[in-house]
């Protein structure tokens, strides 16, 4: 009954998707970017399903489950920091994908202020096809960790699945079919973890024995900071806030979720999208700590075995949902608790292969080769380059989804930043700033700094400091091209 339940969501979102094959026109700009007239509505249910994913249903709960109430503060400084970054630049990214006809998210940050900058769309093509596909292998691995711990497939057939679903509608409509299914899987999302955590509230005895509980779990679980942030005074607090909001102002860097503004119908709906999308994000964030911290209290308690979220004889914290399902609901239940799991998953994953894909077919490609038949070739071609990825790599998925995150956060971020502020740098200075913020987000991670603070406010800082020493030498400002205007 589990695997029907879970069979029959997945349909419906594979028919959602398909359907949008009906209003397709075969055209790269329609594939890309769905004609850049989305509703508002699906807009801000799309970005932020893209946004919140199996990281969310996977990564927070587990990381819920390891620390308690600190992942709560992780989202105050991410939401924080995703809104005052998206304030200053949503809106001006819709402008400005319309004013310079601009597909894709490199040729945008090329093409900002009337400019033709090669370089900076071939560089900034190379990082986000990268990391858009280590980032997309993070999803199929969740994916494939949830249907290992209802059904003990093994790992890599939930990824294939995934693979195969985003295939199926995302080669067919483009991003269409991504957002259309984005906002039937938020729904499902959402429900399925409101569910979980009354049930999980249930089994306990109602709210005030979970509240009770919860404080009795370990000495710093109830606590809003780590032990290791508190060890270093004051400083690791502030430390461990500030790189969240950081993490969080990374949302401008993305371009699977920005592209979604890029396609919103018009620069007036911006406003109207975002509200759609913050609503759900505190609601939805709110819901996943609240389970993870009770699947810590459930299984502290007996209530749940334990040892079911052991992988490879070691405690895996992000199984916990998988597993709090199977044990504490009924069959329909589970399978809408997966459905909703895999659905987080499939709705990023599909947003990150079509963004990788648009890179390499328009920016990293020759203009003659553009074209709606290139961009589907490619889709197939980064789908299957993506689940090779999650098939091999070993690392968890809260880490591979930071880690492709936090790069690309600061390398397009701070640029960004700049241009929506006014600051119009020459090639040379845009494509170091790039530069240099990827190396020291990938350094700051090597070197382990990211468990203090993470690895987007450094990274930021430094593609800054090198504007500003652009700036002071004169080889910081460029004027738009002839005939043109900046913003």
């Amino acid at each position: 009954m589990v695997l029907a339940s879970f069979i029959g969501f997945m349909l419906l979102f594979l028919l959602i998707g398909f359907a949008s094959v009906l209003v397709r026109s075969r055209s790269q700009a329609d594939y890309l970017l769905a004609g850049s007239g989305v509703a508002p509505s699906l807009t801000g249910l799309s970005a932020v399903a893209t946004n919140n994913s199996g990281f969310m249903f996977i990564g927070v709960i587990g990381y819920t489950y390891a620390t308690g109430l600190p992942a709560f503060t992780m989202m105050v400084g991410w939401i924080l920091g995703d809104w005052m970054a998206s304030t200053l630049v949503a809106r001006r990214i819709r402008e400005t994908a319309e004013k310079r006809d601009s597909l894709t998210f490199p040729e945008l940050l090329a093409n900002w202020n009337g400019t033709e900058f090669k370089v900076l769309k071939t560089v900034a093509a190379v990082i986000a096809v990268v990391l858009l596909g280590v980032y997309a292998a993070a999803q199929f691995k969740a994916g494939g960790k949830a249907l290992h711990a209802l059904f003990d497939w093994d790992t890599r057939t939930g990824a294939i699945i995934g693979a195969v679903m985003v295939l199926f509608y995302g080669f067919s409509g483009g991003l269409r079919a991504s957002i259309w299914t984005d906002a039937a899987q938020s729904v499902v999302m959402i429900v399925a973890m409101t569910v979980m955590l009354w049930t999980a509230v249930h089994m306990v005895g109602g709210w005030e024995a979970a509240w009770t509980g919860l404080h009795g779990v370990s000495d710093h679980f109830f606590r809003f900071f780590s032990e290791a942030s508190l060890a270093l005074g004051w400083q690791g607090p502030a430390l461990f806030l500030v790189g969240w909001t950081f993490a969080g102002a990374a949302v401008i860097g993305q371009p699977h979720v920005m592209v979604r503004f890029m396609a919103v119908a018009n620069p007036r709906s911006v406003r109207r999208a975002r509200c759609y999308y913050y609503a759900w994000f505190i609601a939805f964030y709110t819901l996943a700590v609240g389970v993870g911290m009770m699947a810590r209290l459930l299984m502290d308690q007996g209530v749940v075995d334990p040892s079911l979220v052991m992988n490879a004889g070691k405690l895996d914290a992000e199984l916990a949902l998988p597993v709090m399902a199977q044990e504490l609901l009924p069959d329909v239940a589970t399978g809408l608790v997966l459905a909703g799991l895999f659905a987080a998953t499939i709705s990023t994953v599909d947003s990150l292969i079509l963004s990788c894909s648009a890179c390499l077919s328009r920016d990293l490609m020759p203009s003659r080769w553009h074209g709606y038949g290139t961009a589907r070739v490619i889709t197939l071609l980064v789908v299957v380059a993506s689940l090779g990825i999650a098939l091999f790599a070993n690392e968890n998925v809260f880490d591979l989804v930071l880690f492709a995150w936090g790069i690309l956060g600061a390398s397009f971020g701070s640029l960004l930043v700049v241009y929506a502020l006014g600051g119009r740098p020459g090639e040379p200075v845009a494509v170091s700033m790039v530069v240099a913020a990827t190396v020291v987000a990938v350094g700051w991670r090597l070197a382990g700094l990211n468990a203090t603070m993470s690895e987007v406010f450094p990274a930021m800082v430094a593609a800054w400091l090198v504007f500003a020493m652009g700036h002071l030498t004169g080889s910081g400002e460029r004027r738009p091209l002839e005939g043109s205007q900046g913003q």
